[in-house]
């Protein structure tokens, strides 16, 4: 889980944005619209979760959102994949699952797309945190379960945080 006060791997102070948001499967796509809406500029997205907590699945809908045309999959073994909206953008989206560490990552050429200036959405980012530009967006993702009328439902609990500052640790 991503700290919400301070990381000495990046050696940089953090702080929480008002930004947290709940939803299911079925509210999805609203989500993500919502999500992008309050993102701003941002390029760069590290999404920050445990195995199973639906990061692709949501990655998968903000591709959707910024209207990516293929339907977006899993990078688990590409590491990469490359996805064109309709203008024509390149939006990536990185599981860097698999890549032991920054140097990996680097061989890979995960560090050129997360500085290109294209969107890029990636899962895992600590296995090379390193190499993230200063105005990446980090995100918490968790799954929360919420009684709803018809029973428990599994509901995504997505919290954000970036840095602000360069502080020394």
């Amino acid at each position: 889980r991503w700290p919400a006060t301070s990381c000495s791997v990046l050696n940089c102070c953090l702080v929480r944005l008002p930004m947290e948001i709940q939803f299911t499967l079925s509210t999805i796509e609203q989500a993500a619209r919502s999500f992008l809406a309050q993102a701003g500029s941002r390029r760069v997205f590290a999404f920050h979760a445990p195995m199973g907590t639906g990061k692709t699945t949501f990655i998968a809908a903000l591709c959707r959102a910024v209207g990516v045309q293929s339907q977006p999959s899993s990078p688990t073994f590409s590491l990469v994949n490359e996805y064109v909206t309709l203008d024509g953008t390149s939006v990536y989206h990185i599981d860097l699952y698999r890549i032991k560490d920054q140097q990996e990552a680097r061989y890979a050429g995960i560090e050129e797309i997360l500085h290109s200036g294209d969107m890029c959405f990636v899962e895992w980012p600590e296995k090379a945190i390193e190499i993230f530009p200063e105005n990446t967006l980090h995100l918490n993702m968790e799954i929360r379960p919420v009684s709803t009328p018809s029973g428990i439902e599994d509901t995504r609990y997505l919290c954000t945080f970036t840095n602000t500052t360069h502080e020394s640790a």
